[in-house]
């Protein structure tokens, strides 16, 4: 079964400091391009982070960017999201895509996912 799950969230004060992984299973997750997104109480969905394996390149949206770090482990088939000082509007579900185009990935587009996972709560109080 193809598959991407999501692990990692948890409830956190202002300040600290999570590592989101995504876990391919099925698949090999160096085909794609990985992004993360997230989606808060009352708020669209939004693209997070992106990084292309095939060259390594990362992407972030300017609200984390500088707290945020994208990270692959080829050998696990794993995509982490380490997210530090962390504050209460990143508050979200936060959610995996496969992207076999690497661009819409880059560019946190909602369509064009190949695969996604069902997502992991992150709470941040203040």
């Amino acid at each position: 079964e193809v598959q991407l799950v999501e692990s990692g969230g948890g409830l956190v004060q202002a300040g600290g400091s999570l590592r989101l992984s995504c876990v391919g299973s099925g698949f090999t997750l160096d085909d794609y391009a990985i992004g993360w997104f997230r989606q808060g109480p009352g708020k669209e969905r939004e693209g997070v982070s992106c990084i292309r394996r095939s060259s390594g390149f990362t992407y972030y949206v300017d609200s984390v960017k500088g707290r945020f770090t994208i990270l692959s482990d080829n050998a696990k088939n794993t995509v982490y999201l380490q997210m530090n000082n962390l504050k209460p509007e990143d508050t979200a579900v936060y959610y995996c895509a496969a992207y076999s185009n690497s661009g819409y990935c880059a560019t946190f587009r909602s369509y064009g996912m190949n695969y996604s996972g069902k997502g992991t709560l992150v709470t941040v109080s203040s």
